[in-house]
Formats: structure tokens, sequence, C-alpha cells
């Protein structure tokens, strides 16, 4: 009895064991970015943001399952679509959301708004706003790690809308030259700003394209949060050996706009419908923790928590003073 019990508190996900704590903590942190984008949605059409958002909404299994195989000292960095990664990586909502708002309590003391926060101390390198900048950035990151010697992986996000940028193939022949230990994580949801992945890209599995470089790809289903863990890990010790680079071409697909301003009627409502009711990575987890045997008490726990902390953010950021115009003048130059 004892050994069943055991069993069942464990439950079993599609192969080995489930770790239903791991999962457990994968989805509170799920739930936690779907319902901070979903305010932030709100605060927006308030006219309390300004400027460009783009919401994560859909793609919440991405980051979450690189955060489960990464370790202490690791580093981030991503493009414009980053409310998600900042708080993967734990950066704390109230900072996140002022930040948004453009308020002193944010992260970039309300100067860098929705696309350019940063947290030296989570070790988060930023969104960035120019279309596949961040992936020389990120390969800088790695290039500093392999001088140092300090056994450290870069983490290096963007869209299918980026992957063909001429710098990204320009950071591809420079890691795979040196061996650099960085992964490059293709968020592949389908869409550029308006543009279906098949009418921009000849090539139709992107996971190969640092295959001329000799750099190791596979394909992740992204609205599945422990296959993400699962390639992650393979990726991060492929480059804790010293292999160099890694590819990894996550397919998601993002609920709402490429950002705020975007009616996206370049897709049909049924395609979205199909994939949030059939594909749902928060709902995935969900039954998976279902399934082991976790109660229904346990999720309306951590809803209540999550609410709790969001609706804080949003209190927290409106009632946050604006920087004070000195601030024109902080943070331009750094004298070395």
């Amino acid at each position: 009895m004892a050994q069943a019990a055991e069993k069942a508190k464990r439950g079993k996900a599609r192969g080995p064991a489930l770790d239903t704590d791991a999962l457990l903590k994968a989805y509170r942190t799920m739930l936690l970015i779907r319902r901070f984008e979903e305010k932030a949605g709100q605060l927006y059409g308030m006219g309390l943001i300004g400027g460009f958002c783009h919401l994560y909404i859909g793609q919440e299994a991405v980051v979450v399952g690189m955060q489960m195989a990464i370790e202490e000292g690791d580093e981030v960095i991503t493009s414009y679509r980053d409310h998600g990664h900042m708080l993967a990586t734990g950066m704390e909502a109230r900072g996140v959301m002022a930040e948004l708002t453009g308020r002193s309590g944010g992260y970039s003391r309300g100067k860098g708004g929705s696309m350019h926060m940063f947290s030296k101390e989570r070790n988060f390198y930023g969104g960035h706003g120019i279309v596949g900048a961040q992936v020389s950035l990120g390969t800088g990151l790695a290039f500093a790690n392999k001088y140092r010697g300090n056994d450290r992986v870069s983490l290096t996000y963007f869209g299918e809308g980026a992957s063909n940028q001429g710098q990204v193939y320009e950071s591809f022949n420079l890691a795979a030259l040196m061996k650099l230990p960085v992964i490059y994580v293709i968020e592949n949801n389908r869409y550029g700003m308006g543009t279906s992945v098949e009418r921009a890209s000849a090539s139709h599995d992107l996971s190969k394209n640092g295959a001329p470089w000799g750099i190791p790809g596979m394909q992740v289903d992204g609205m599945d949060v422990l296959a993400v863990k699962e390639a992650a890990e393979q990726a991060v010790a492929h480059c804790r050996a010293g292999k160099g680079p890694y590819l990894l071409e996550v397919k998601t697909y993002r609920y709402r706009g490429h950002s705020m301003s975007d009616p996206a009627k370049y897709r049909t409502r049924e395609e979205v419908q199909t994939m949030r009711t059939q594909h749902d990575c928060i709902e995935g987890a969900r039954h998976r923790l279902e399934q082991a045997g976790v109660e229904e008490a346990v999720f309306k726990k951590i809803d209540d928590e999550v609410k709790a902390i969001i609706q804080d953010a949003a209190d927290f950021a409106q009632s946050s003073p604006e920087p004070d115009p000195s601030e024109l003048w902080t943070d331009v130059l750094l004298e070395g």
C-alpha cells in the first residue's frame, strides 16, 4: 500500500516518472506570467502603459522550461517580448509592472519601458527592441564566460522572424569557431509582425539553421514545459562540456497579436481557439498534475497567491511616482 501511495504521489508523465513538485513550481510560474500579461493588457487599454507592449500569452512554457535546466549565474537575454523572461528569472512582478507604466519603482527606473528592462542581480541582460540585435550580445556574454573560464551558459532567445537576420548567422559563425557556451533559442510562434513563418523563411526546420557551422539543433514542443526542460538539459550539458553552441527551435504559439496594436487578421479565430483548447501549456501541466493526484485545493491556493501578487504589482505600479526630471541625465554614459 505504501509503495502504491508513493507511486500515485509521484505520478507519471509520458516516459520517466513525474517530479510533481517541480511541475507544480513550473505551473505556478507559468500562471504568474499569464496573469501578469493579462493585467498588463488591461493597463495598456486604460492608457497607463505607453509605447509598445508585446505580450507573452501562450508561450509561457518556453522560458519556464528553459529556466528549469539552468543554474544560478547562467545568463538570459531576449527580444522585446520579454515580460515572461523577467518573471521566470525571478524579477519581482511589481518592479516589472512599474517599469511598464514608466514609474521610478521600475527595474530601469521608468526609463526603459516594456522593451528595455535589465536586472544584473538576476543575470537578465535585457529585452531588446532591435530585431535580432540581442543575438550578437548573447554571443558576447558567452565569449566573456569562455574567456573567464567560469562554466556559465548564455541563453539567447529570438523569434523565427529574427532567425534570418544577418547578425544571427554572424553570431553562429563566431560561436562555432570559438566553441562558445551559448544556447540559441528560437521561439517559433509561427508569425512575425504579420507574416507566417512559411511565407518568410525558406528553411522549414529552423533547428537546422546552424548546420553549416556544425551547430547541433533540435525541434521542441514549446507547449509542453517538460519537453522544453528535457531539451534544455541536453543543450546545457553540451555547452558545459565545452562542445560549443547549441540551437533549439521551440515551436510555440502566441494567442494575442504581435503587439497590442495588432488585430492579427492574418490568421483565423478557429486556429487560435484550437491552440487554446487543445494545446495550452498551463492546462496541459495542470492535467498532468491532476493525473498525479494533486487536489483542487492546491490549484486554488496557487491561483489565489498569483492573483494577490498581480494585484499588488498593479497597485504598486500605479502608486509609484514618475521619475524625477534629473533622471534624464543618469544611466546615459558609463565611464571606465
